[in-house]
């Protein structure tokens, strides 16, 4: 997977994206394309502005809504999904049974199938499997990433066994039965009235080496997928349906393929779920990615989106399995194979056309937990982002020697930063050394910046400060990193204060105790209730 990075987008690099893992990618993304072009950006809270007419899930934690706003106007999103997608074209995605029949009426292709409530028996679920014919496939109606969804099922008696797990130990009491559509998964991603990206989903596998076993491939295969922003939160589970797939394809988890041997580990082709990301957009026949065009906009309000296709080879037809308007974008933007497709500059030169320009794109980028921290303490409802710098970011590295370690030395330096609108950060290194980097508008500025160096004899016996030039991403703002020691010695630090503190307030606790319950307090009490009574006659 590693020599595949080269083909990721530079301005989304893994540093870049290093806060914002699982489901907090994709709206940082979409938000750090805005910010970039010199959007307003502010993080909200659940139900903040706009977003209480707007429909969103699982948003108590912040991190996944946000707006951008020009000169002239304001748009909210959540995760992927702006405002201008309607909350009936929400609600349509969020029903399969809804969307088959607004894509069937339209005259795109869907799997010819049916919706079961928990009200119909299993016997007639089989019955009209019976009349579409097999191999079919089972699903649950209000089923996401992948779970619970069994395919192709080829006899009465295996959609019999597939029933009573999916209702009965799964709990999916409502469920979709459709016909087996055999061929590729692909994902495609339309803005407007073109495809921008593309993806074959191919289900969890390993390659054999001839040496390791199943398992052990799962181990290796998955140590990379915690390399990639996307995959790290969607590792191969060597679970009882991945080892009831092999089973009945002749392997365990202790069979050791041959060498270059392909093991599908499940026939389901989300990511979520293990599946491998490739990218195939530059592959894609005009008629698939015009097919995927036409099932969006085949719902109303719905602008943008992700459409979920089954390409069959041996027809050359395609049936569409799903919309998708609030579609995570990791697999699109971290393939293991192929290109980046960059969705975030689509959906903004969608939103704010305005803002579309040749200019080579920033590496500057935020603080995401920074930004966070107010709404996640309650101390604000809305927080707004530094600015982005918009024009061009000269940097440089300085290397300081000699007695440099203060922390006070630091944050003077810092303070430098700030006096020449700097950006950068101070890092200590090994050998006792600093490492210095500093970025800014104003190249003057960038090389004046040496001179601060030398500014704090107390606190500092400077030997030497070296020069070289930098060019990776740049965060905004100016950030003090310690080592894993200092670190920890801070950590211990604020413990023993914590537990000081403590000591000390249990121990007011007992002497407030001792002095209500000593016989002087209890003596005194006729006293006191004489001078509360005067004090109230007096008012």
């Amino acid at each position: 997977m590693n020599e595949n990075n080269t083909e990721w987008l530079s301005h989304l690099s893994e540093e870049i994206v290093a806060d914002a893992h699982g489901n907090l990618l994709d709206a940082y993304v979409i938000a750090l394309e805005g910010w970039r072009r010199g959007l307003k950006l502010r993080w909200h809270v659940k139900d903040s502005e706009k977003f209480s007419e707007m429909r969103t899930w699982f948003v108590d934690r912040p991190g996944q809504l946000f707006s951008l706003s020009s000169d002239q106007k304001t748009h909210y999103f959540f995760r992927t999904r702006g405002d201008k997608v309607s909350n009936e074209a929400v609600d349509i995605g969020k029903d399969k049974e809804k969307t088959k029949k607004i894509l069937s009426e339209d005259g795109v292709r869907v799997p010819n199938g049916r919706q079961f409530t928990k009200e119909k028996t299993n016997q007639e679920i089989i019955e009209f499997a019976g009349q579409i014919g097999y191999p079919i496939v089972i699903k649950p109606t209000d089923g996401s990433f992948g779970r619970g969804v069994i395919s192709n099922i080829s006899s009465s008696g295996e959609l019999a066994y597939s029933l009573d797990y999916l209702r009965n130990e799964l709990g999916y009491e409502d469920i979709i039965l459709e016909q087996f559509i055999p061929g590729n998964d692909y994902r495609l991603y339309v803005v407007g009235n073109k495809v921008v990206a593309a993806m074959h989903r191919m289900p969890p596998n390993v390659i054999g080496d001839g040496v390791n076993t199943v398992r052990a491939l799962i181990d290796i295969k998955n140590d990379e997928r915690k390399l990639n922003p996307r995959l790290v939160s969607c590792l191969i589970k060597a679970d009882n349906e991945c080892i009831d797939y092999i089973g009945r394809h002749g392997y365990t988890l202790e069979s050791v393929p041959d060498n270059g041997e392909q093991v599908f580990l499940n026939s389901k082709g989300n990511i979520s779920l293990g599946g491998d990301p490739i990218d195939v957009f530059d592959e894609l026949p005009r008629h698939i990615k015009d097919y995927a065009v036409k099932a969006v906009q085949a719902v109303p309000g719905l602008h943008h989106g992700a459409v979920d296709m089954i390409f069959d080879p041996n027809t050359n037809e395609s049936y569409i399995i799903e919309l998708n308007p609030t579609s995570q974008l990791g697999g699109l933007l971290y393939p293991i194979q192929g290109k980046s497709r960059d969705i975030p500059n689509a959906i903004i030169d969608y939103y704010f056309p305005e803002t579309i320009s040749e200019k080579e794109k920033t590496n500057t980028f935020f603080d995401f937990h920074d930004v966070l921290d107010p709404l996640q303490n309650r101390d604000a409802v809305v927080t707004t982002v530094t600015p982005c710098p918009q024009d061009k970011i000269y940097m440089k590295k300085y290397i300081a020697t000699g007695n440099v370690q203060e922390l006070g030395y630091h944050r003077g330096l810092r303070k430098h930063a700030f006096e020449r609108f700097l950006h950068g950060y101070i890092m200590r290194m090994d050998n006792g050394d600093i490492e210095v980097v500093v970025g800014g508008t104003d190249p003057e500025m960038v090389d004046d910046f040496k001179h601060a160096f030398w500014e704090d004899e107390e606190r500092a016996q400077v030997i030497e400060v070296r020069e070289e030039p930098y060019d990776e991403p740049l965060k905004v703002g100016f950030e003090i990193k310690t080592d894993l020691k200092t670190q920890l010695e801070e950590l211990q630090m604020y413990k023993q204060e914590l537990e000081a503190t403590e000591k000390a307030l249990k121990k007011a606790e007992l002497e407030r105790r001792k002095y209500y319950e000593s016989f002087s307090w209890k003596a005194t009490t006729p006293v006191r209730a004489v001078g509360s009574m005067f004090k109230k006659l007096r008012k």
